[in-house]
């Protein structure tokens, strides 16, 4: 039986789906009281059980009869405000995660962790999954929290656990428009004027799940594969989400000492509402500098193709349409 942690995120409901779709046996774990409006449709088809990565004790109790864990419990966040936060559910919880897999004698634990834990260095142009992590300017505590969680899956195979490693980038799925990577189409949708040089690497979250399900059961163990269908500048990508809507795309680019400005303005006003900032001063650091997360090796060892991104973004387009189209 395979155990999800974080099923009612965004990766985690698509991961849930998936199991479903493929009849697999789980149970869907998740923190009490937490929402799960994103699986509201199959609610009916999912056992769950309540625990924080966060609470050994209770976590050890909800892996009870599993055999295989998707650990994707994770906060997504460059609010400086919550950088302890960050730290403790990324680190502190895989590190639990990997420790209860041990005592339950897990056969196989996948690690949904971020290319941002590859690193990058300067002017780098390819990334794979060999690349060295070093510190730089541009990295920031998410994508600390990121490499550190992965030091403990590390850990975890040396003391005899069989793991692979997943590194997504950035996933676009339909989701609450106002997080994550739905907040590009939101931007679009409400026909902002402005955008910012730069490149998005990406990949469909139905192709993340797809990844995970086949190696779950796979004799490979202590890789790591990079999961990204490719890169795309953001005003590409903005030009191809406008199309969807039948709306006109951001025409006026932010010029690189702008940029800075908005992200220290923005760095202002996370510390104060909470929210995520639309502009961090790493994005700024990396704006108008290509580079790609190279994917041949999940592709030649699954024989993978990955979705187009015309694909992704009109199914994504098609969610919002409805979704605004009910509010009227």
């Amino acid at each position: 039986m395979i155990a999800v942690t974080g099923a009612n995120g965004l990766l985690g409901s698509f991961i849930v789906r998936k199991l479903i779709e493929e009849r697999a046996s789980f149970v869907a774990i998740k923190r009490a009281h937490s929402d799960t409006s994103l699986l509201s449709d199959v609610q009916e088809k999912i056992r769950w059980r309540d625990a924080d990565i966060l609470d050994p004790l209770l976590l050890n109790e909800a892996l009870d009869g599993c055999t295989h864990v998707s650990h994707s419990a994770a906060i997504v966040s460059f609010n400086p405000h919550k950088a302890k936060l960050v730290m403790e559910i990324n680190t502190l919880g895989t590190r639990n995660v990997v420790d209860a897999c041990i005592v339950k004698n897990i056969k196989r634990l996948i690690h949904i962790s971020s290319v941002a834990a590859l690193g990058r260095q300067k002017d780098q142009v390819s990334i794979d999954e060999e690349n060295k992590w070093i510190n730089n300017p541009s990295t920031n505590v998410y994508d600390e929290s990121k490499y550190f969680s992965e030091l403990e899956v590390f850990r975890g195979q040396e003391e005899g656990l069989s793991t692979l490693i997943i590194n997504p980038s950035f996933i676009l799925a339909p989701a609450d428009w106002n997080r994550s990577s739905a907040r590009l189409f939101k931007y679009v949708w409400r026909k902002n004027s402005f955008y910012m040089d730069g490149f998005l690497n990406f990949v469909d979250v139905r192709d993340v799940s797809s990844v995970i399900y086949q190696l779950l059961d796979s004799n490979l163990q202590a890789q790591r594969f990079i999961v990204s269908a490719g890169n795309i500048s953001y005003i590409e990508l903005f030009k191809k989400i406008a199309l969807v809507f039948n709306s006109k795309p951001p025409t006026l680019k932010i010029p690189k000492e702008i940029a800075f400005v908005i992200a220290k303005l923005e760095n202002l006003r996370s510390w104060f509402t909470g929210s995520e900032p639309l502009i961090t001063r790493e994005t700024a650091l990396k704006g108008g500098s290509p580079f790609v997360y190279k994917n041949q090796k999940i592709r030649n060892i699954l024989n993978f193709e990955f979705q187009p991104i015309d694909k992704t973004i009109a199914w994504c387009g098609d969610h919002y349409k409805k979704k605004m189209s009910s509010k009227k």
